[in-house]
């Protein structure tokens, strides 16, 4: 391989970098275009179909197919790759009469896809195409044929799939985020199938979960001196201090920030009571939220820790910023 003198050239690059990334652009902004009845009959036979969706594709194709598998099966709509070369030596038998193939080949002759056809029609599984040719065999043979043509390949000898392989990508995740919605998928439904990642942590997670209970929840009563309710905040280091009534009401809290002012002020901290120094009325947050509202609800208001109430508004937990830091929402 050759390489050109100047081709190390920090502007030649970027240009190089930049002349690609439009030319994908170009593309996808003509694929907008053909998001159109046919998608709308795409996602229908996508949505009446009581088995899987089975993505096929070869090559650089295949690749993408898989992506776009994953992605379905994460946002509700039950699919699996499975390699052309392979379903041809067997891996057929993975299908079944209630699914539906959604074949990945952009000159729609692909050999490998191909010769799936037969089978497929003899199994009575509807075919949704993605193609860059309207009158390609795959095109003709499908019940659904979804126009993934782009203009030309960033690849400046044309060649290498890369505009292809992006608008088909997109064309996927357009397919899955309309199939999402007409499910009425929801961020706890998304949460379940990636229970072992962050999104699983910031999506199932609330803030029972990670509160302070009991005994760990620093709490006063309006009456307490400051002084007390200091060392009360202090032995249970969550930089905030819960004030309750009788019936463990919350009626107003202190905080790390309170303190600042209280000092800034020559607040006695042995003469005055926490009823006329607290904060009031108060943040505080569900047991049954989710952590990441409690995170939203700290970063709006500019706090770093909420008394956590029942629906009566009785205290029966308290949480920190590091208590979300510690648990992985943040």
């Amino acid at each position: 391989m050759n390489i050109h003198a100047s081709s190390n050239d920090e502007t030649l690059l970027i240009a190089s970098g930049r002349r690609a990334l439009n030319v994908e652009i170009q593309g996808l902004l003509a694929l907008e275009q053909r998001i159109d009845s046919s998608f709308a009959a795409a996602c229908n036979l996508a949505l009446s179909c009581k088995g899987r969706i089975v993505v096929t594709g070869m090559g650089k194709s295949g690749h993408i197919g898989g992506k776009i598998a994953a992605t379905l099966a994460s946002t509700g709509t039950p699919a699996f790759f499975l390699h052309p070369a392979e379903a041809n030596h067997g891996d057929i038998g993975m299908l079944t009469g209630s699914d539906v193939l959604l074949a990945l080949s952009y000159s729609g002759e692909t050999p490998e896809v191909l010769t799936l056809l037969a089978p497929i029609a003899r199994l009575g599984v509807p075919v949704i195409a993605l193609t860059g040719e309207r009158n390609s065999t795959l095109a003709h043979a499908a019940q659904v044929h979804l126009d993934v043509a782009v203009p030309a390949e960033a690849c400046p000898l044309n060649l290498a799939p890369t505009s292809s392989t992006t608008a088909t990508l997109a064309m996927g995740d357009a397919l899955a985020v309309a199939l999402l919605e007409a499910r009425g998928f929801t961020a706890e439904d998304f949460a379940r199938s990636h229970p072992g990642g962050s999104l699983g942590r910031r999506l199932l997670l609330r803030v029972e979960d990670i509160m302070h209970r009991g005994a760990d929840i620093p709490r006063v009563q309006p009456d307490t001196l400051l002084a007390d309710g200091l060392l009360e905040m202090s032995r249970k280091v969550l930089g905030i201090v819960v004030i309750t009534d009788a019936q463990d009401q919350v009626v107003g809290v202190y905080t790390d920030g309170d303190l600042r002012r209280s000092f800034a002020n020559r607040v006695d901290i042995h003469a005055i009571r926490m009823s006329s120094i607290m904060t009031h009325p108060c943040r505080s947050i569900g047991a049954r939220e989710l952590a990441t509202a409690a995170v939203h609800l700290m970063e709006k208001h500019r706090i770093t820790a909420l008394p956590v109430v029942n629906e009566q508004g009785l205290l029966i937990g308290a949480l920190n910023v590091h208590d979300l830091l510690r648990s992985g929402v943040m």
